[in-house]
């Protein structure tokens, strides 16, 4: 006879509690929040919508990612606009920026000095130094050996300024801790030489990778791509709750279907999967109020958290959360969201 296999249904589990986030990596100054899709208008400006949405779901403020000189500017003038926070620097696939400014690379470092030094305190202000670090998938936009030197320079301003850094490796482990350890970084995320450890965001990386980085002081920033494979969420759940944090790097980054976080987020209450995962349209239909298909948002942080807290399901789903927050205050120096 034939057999019927009936699937299981996941095993939803009951949550009370306000969970609160601080989501540390966001691309708010991409177009695509003012409705521009690969260059062309689709819809109309959602921002704040996108805001409100972000904040039903427990976030409660917001790093502003700056991955060149000209986006650290903007980043700055949204988190002064909105009260979040910012960082300032170079991401390794524009360091090509440092050669072809006007005034030449260290004019165009000494603009990344006068634009932190100018903004460390007050509303809006800057929090750490980066995107910065070493990006091997994508030589084409950046050779190594440009991203490296430029890695090197961005260290000396978070030496200088004592603040902690927003950190980006990509397939160049070995070469990213190598000039990390030269540049002082080798132990407690180079506090003797002035600076204040940090966060390696986005991570992708081995067990392995994580326990060195985590060793040197450094925190581990997670989201949907550091979700994807079996390998991600040996990862994640190999991760120290004392150096966990949260992000959702949108507009990319999302926790799709296709990833195997997938059967960790089926099981999320539906009480959070509405405020996390709200029913979404296609840019072409765009209907106000409703997030984008396809666009990562801020809301969406809960279900990385969600994802990690079935990872090590011994710990509560408000323990997890908790933790985020207040590695992400100490390191950040955010204690006036407490």
């Amino acid at each position: 006879m034939p057999v019927t296999v009936v699937q299981a249904k996941p095993v939803v589990e009951e949550v009370k509690g306000n969970f609160r986030f601080i989501d540390i990596g966001v691309n708010l100054t991409d177009p695509v929040f003012r409705g521009y899709h690969h260059g062309r208008k689709k819809h109309d400006d959602d921002f704040d919508a996108m805001l409100e949405r972000s904040k039903a779901a427990g976030v409660k403020s917001m790093i502003i990612t700056g991955g060149s000189l000209h986006e650290s500017k903007e980043a700055l003038e949204l988190a002064r606009e909105h009260g979040f926070y910012a960082t300032v620097g170079c991401h390794p696939t524009r360091t090509t920026q440092f050669e072809s400014f006007k005034a030449g690379p260290e004019a165009y470092l000494e603009q990344l000095d006068k634009l932190i030094g100018s903004h460390l305190t007050g509303k809006g202000r800057v929090v750490a130094v980066g995107e910065c670090g070493l990006d091997y998938d994508r030589t084409q936009f950046a050779t190594p050996e440009t991203q490296r030197k430029h890695f090197r320079s961005q260290l000396a301003l978070a030496k200088k300024y004592h603040l902690p850094l927003f950190l980006h490796s990509r397939a160049a482990h070995d070469d990213f801790v190598k000039i990390l350890r030269e540049e002082g970084f080798g132990e407690d995320g180079g506090r003797a030489v002035g600076a204040k450890g940090g966060v390696v965001h986005s991570f992708t990386g081995t067990v392995a990778e994580a326990a060195e980085l985590m060793d040197m002081g450094f925190h581990i920033g997670l989201n949907g791509c550091s979700l994807k494979t079996a390998d991600n969420l040996l990862t994640a759940q190999s991760i120290r709750p004392d150096r966990v944090m949260f992000e959702t790097d949108a507009p990319w980054c999302t926790l799709t279907a296709g990833h195997v976080s997938k059967a960790h987020i089926q099981t999320l209450p539906p009480s959070l999967n509405t405020l996390y995962f709200p029913q979404a349209t296609k840019p072409e239909a765009f209907v106000r109020g409703k997030p984008v298909k396809g666009r990562n948002e801020p809301m969406a942080i809960g279900g990385v958290a969600w994802v990690v807290h079935k990872l090590n399901d011994r710990t509560t789903f408000e323990q997890v959360t908790e933790k985020a927050w207040k590695n992400t205050v100490q390191v950040f120096g955010l204690e006036e969201l407490n």
